[in-house]
Parts: C-alpha cells; structure tokens; sequence
C-alpha cells in the first residue's frame, strides 16, 4: 500500500452503525499492519541510532575516564531532562485562564461504551456514576466480552437487568443497555458495540473506572467546540486498595500520572498526542468508524487507533485534532501489588513497541508535521530508554561493589542534580496541575518531594523492568487481554 490511498481506495464516508464488517474493511485498507507502507530511510536511521547509540555507551567503561564510564546514565538523565524542560515550557500556557465556551454551542448526542469481562465486583458503581452525571449520556452499553462471573447477578440487583441472549441487547433503565458477547477480546467487544449505538460521540470507558459527575458535560463540550476534534482523554487519578503496599503505589503512580496527563498537554499544543486513555476517552463516532474502528491483535488499542486516525487525517487533509479535556475527570483502580503492576505495564508497553513498528514509516517523515519530525523521534528513542536505565543502574551498582569509590562519587553528583530539578519539576507539576484542574484537587508537596527523591531508586525500577517484559511480549508476539484482579479500591 503507498502512503497515500488511490480515489479508488479510500473509504467512503460511512453513517454511524456501521457492521463489524464494515468496519473490519476499513480497518484493512487502513492499517499498515495489514499492508506496511515503504519505510523511509531516515526512519531506519532513528529507530536504529537509538540502539547503537546504547552499544556505544556500553563500551564506555572501557574507554573513557572518571564519570565519563556511566555515559549511559548520563544520556539517560540529559534525555529526561530535555523532556521536562519541554514539559515546562508548554505548559506556560495553563498559568493562562480558559476562554468561556462560546454561547449557543450544539450538544452532540453522547454514548458510552463501558468495556466489561468478569467486571462484577465493580461494574455497577461505574454505571451508578454514568447515570448520575450532570449531563447524561443518550445511551450506556456494557459491552460483556465474554463474562462468566456474576455479572448477571450484579447488573440484576443493581438494576433489574434480566441477561440477553448472546449478541442480542439487552434494555435496562433509563440509556442503560446491556450487550453480550462471546468471548473475543475487548476491541472487537467495542467494535461490535459501535454498530449498535447512533451517537456523534462515543466514550470508552473502563467497568474500573468512575467518572465525577461533571465529566460527560466537559467531553460534550469540548466536541461541541471543536469539530475537528477527534479524539480526547479525561484526566485520571489512580486509586489503590487501602493497603501499605497499595496505597505506596497509589503515592507514586498519583505523581507518575500528574506528569503524564501534563505531558500530553504539552503535545497537544504541538498537535501530536497520540496518547489517548482509554479508560476514560472520547471519540468523535462517524471518525472512528471511517478508519475501521479498533484493532483486534493490539495490546492497546486505543494507541494504535490515534495513530491510525493521525495518519489518514495527513494523508487526506483532514486537519483532525486530539486533545486533554482538563474539566473531564475520572478515578481509576491502579494495580496494588507489584505483580500487578508489572503486568499491566508489560502489556502496555508491549503494545506500544508493536504500534512504534507498525507505524513506524511515520517516524521523521515531515508528512507528518511535527507528530513525524517531532514526536514519533522522541517516542523511538523512549522504546530503548527502559534499557538505558536498568543498564545505568547496573553499572552503578558494578562500580560501588568493586569498590571504584571515585567514580561513585561523581555519579553521584550527576544523579543528586538530576534528583533536584526532579524536585522543582514535581512542585511546578503541582502547581499547574492544581491551576488547570481547580482548588478540588488535593496534593501534598511534601509527599510530592519525597517521591522525587525515592522513585529513581524504587518505583522507576519497577517500571523500567515492565518495559523490558514488554519487549519480551513484543518480540514473541504475546497478546491477552487477560484476567483483572481487583481490589474494590473505588468502593
């Protein structure tokens, strides 16, 4: 497939409804994973500079002198800082009030998915949240892939929902409906879905996750504003079992999420985020469905379905944009137990190396504005940067064992300035967080502090081992969706 579809080629512009087939179609002419467009040179050259660069780092030790040997944690922790420094600087623009939503504005009509597998334990207090917003949505599907828990029993106390036949949908309340599904995994669970709802917008959002009462009138609002606007993430807050070990999850994974949601922030100002929560999103339904809907063989298909929707917004001027909703907010359970925590970012990042492979023509392609020239570089380089760490971390432990004093010395004054404009950052993240957010939102700068400092050393690690399992995954072509353990942490 070229890069850009002949006239014969190109998806027509199709009504909400469309079947699974339909879809499955477009997701075919579409998607690079299906026929991969020619790779440019110098995408080869970025994605493989980054490993090269790290064998080179690897034969510093033996080269080099004084703190020079740790090369390779110096790279890593200039890299990071160039990514705060931008972080910063775009973010400026939060210290700035948001204009008042125009007057008179349309409210497009609204439906949620709320994707479900053996949800039981949580599913129904997410529904109570979606029925109890401040604008409620036209329709709420649980999407059940599969369960074979007690979900009938709890959407039937709950709500006086009798179980439909499979594929059939069942009617509760209200917009409460009920499809049932055989086991298929969740994106073809939500694909299924899309061609039974007849809303301009979809949200997705997760049985784990609750939403504040003031969310959906926030996404309805931004659509509203935007009608190039495509795709857009809610700000989540995770929320662990009240355990000493979850909830010291919960205190650095609170702080990991502060910096990521204002990290999507700075890229949506540079028109490039392609990260998009789906736990909580929304999309523009007649865009998703011209574009084939979600990829069943990803591990996360709401990434790789940004990219799709980027990619055929450049190659056919669209002109689409994504965004962070700040006034849409929701609570998530975040994983308590290390296990967990290491499962879930196995499959994350599993999914996201297969995304950066199947989109990869993309990466330095100026076709692409500053998502190809910018963006796509910066996340191939942050494929390898899980093994710039753990290979940092190693060869400070190797200098302390055998006894290289000095040289830990110095390191040591590369890693505690590091550690100080952590500190800075987290506090300006507070900050700005609170501002773009409003006085609801309670954060300690204490705790925020004594993350920065421990993280590098305990929670980072962590992460950085998950990633390296999702190489494992990547590379041996692993993919679930898996069974959830949960820990009733949201009530």
């Amino acid at each position: 497939m070229e890069a850009t579809l002949s006239a014969t080629d190109r998806p027509r512009p199709t009504p909400v409804g469309a079947t699974v087939k339909d879809l499955e179609r477009r997701w075919r002419r579409l998607s690079p994973r299906v026929s991969a467009p020619p790779t440019p040179w110098v995408s080869h050259a970025i994605s493989g500079a980054t490993l090269v660069l790290w064998l080179l780092l690897l034969a510093a030790p033996f080269g080099l002198k004084g703190v020079f040997v740790w090369s390779a944690g110096i790279v890593y922790a200039a890299y990071d800082t160039v990514l705060l420094v931008f972080t910063f600087a775009e973010t400026l623009a939060l210290l700035r009030p948001a204009p008042p939503a125009p007057a008179g504005l349309p409210r497009p009509t609204l439906a949620v998915l709320v994707a479900a597998r053996n949800e039981a334990a949580v599913l129904p207090e997410t529904l109570k949240a979606l029925l109890a917003q401040a604008q409620p949505p036209e329709e709420i599907v649980v999407v059940d892939d599969g369960s074979d828990d007690d979900t009938p029993g709890a959407l039937r106390a709950a709500f006086g929902m009798a179980p439909p036949a499979l594929g059939d949908l069942g009617v509760g309340p209200g917009p409460l409906r009920w499809l049932r599904l055989p086991p298929g995994g969740k994106a073809r669970a939500m694909n299924a879905a899309l061609g039974r709802i007849d809303s301009e917008v979809v949200l997705t959002v997760d049985a784990d996750t609750r939403l504040e009462a003031g969310a959906i009138a926030a996404m309805r609002e931004a659509f509203a504003r935007d009608q190039k606007l495509v795709a857009a993430t809610g700000v989540i807050t995770p929320v662990c079992a009240p355990t000493v070990l979850g909830q010291t999850l919960q205190w650095f994974q609170t702080y990991e999420y502060i910096r990521n949601f204002l990290s999507r922030y700075a890229w949506m100002r540079r028109d490039s985020l392609v990260l998009i929560s789906g736990a909580f999103a929304g999309f523009r339904t007649r865009a998703v469905i011209e574009v084939g809907g979600f990829d069943p063989d990803c591990l996360v298909e709401d990434y790789e379905l940004i990219h799709r929707l980027k990619r055929f917004s450049s190659d056919e001027s669209r002109a689409w944009r994504t965004a962070v909703v700040g006034g849409a907010r929701a609570q998530t359970e975040a994983p308590s137990t290390p296990m967990a925590f290491l499962r879930q970012r196995r499959r994350w990042f599993g999914g996201f190396l297969q995304t950066q492979y199947w989109y990869r023509d993309m990466v330095g392609n100026r076709r692409y504005g500053e998502l190809g020239l910018f963006h796509l570089p910066v996340k191939a380089a942050d494929t390898v940067q899980p093994i710039y760490g753990l290979t940092a971390f190693g060869l400070l432990l190797w200098y302390l064992f055998t006894g290289r004093i000095g040289v830990v010395l110095a390191i040591s004054g590369v890693i505690g300035a590091k550690i100080a404009l952590d500190l800075a950052f987290h506090l300006w993240s507070i900050l700005l967080y609170r501002r773009w957010l409003g006085p609801g939102v309670r954060l300690s700068p204490f705790l925020a502090l004594a993350a920065a400092v421990a993280e590098p050393f305990t929670f980072q690690l962590l992460r950085h081992t998950a990633a390296m399992w999702g190489w494992v995954t990547f590379l041996t072509g692993g993919q679930t969706w898996g069974r959830q353990s949960r820990a009733g942490a949201l009530g």
